[in-house]
C-alpha cells in the first residue's frame, strides 16, 4: 500500500512537484496545474489532463480580465 505522504505517481518523478511548487513559490491554481500535468500517465490519465486545463483556464481568465477593455 503506498503511503499518502509518498504516492507512487510522484515517488516515480525525479522532482517531486510539491518540491517544485514549493520552490518556485507558485500559488495554488499553478501548483495544481503542475500536479495533475505530473501525474497524469500514472495515476487518473485523461481525467487529471482535463483537471490541469480548468487550473489553466481559471488563470487565463484571471489574467484576461486584467486586461484593459477596448
Amino acid at each position: 500500500m503506498d503511503k499518502p505522504t509518498n504516492p507512487k505517481h510522484y515517488n516515480q518523478l525525479k522532482i517531486q512537484p510539491r518540491d517544485y511548487i514549493t520552490k518556485n513559490k507558485l500559488d495554488y491554481n499553478e501548483g495544481n496545474v503542475i500536479k495533475y500535468v505530473s501525474r497524469w500517465r500514472s495515476k487518473n490519465g485523461l481525467e487529471d489532463l482535463y483537471k490541469a486545463k480548468n487550473y489553466l483556464d481559471y488563470l487565463i481568465a484571471e489574467e484576461e480580465a486584467k486586461k484593459p477593455k477596448k
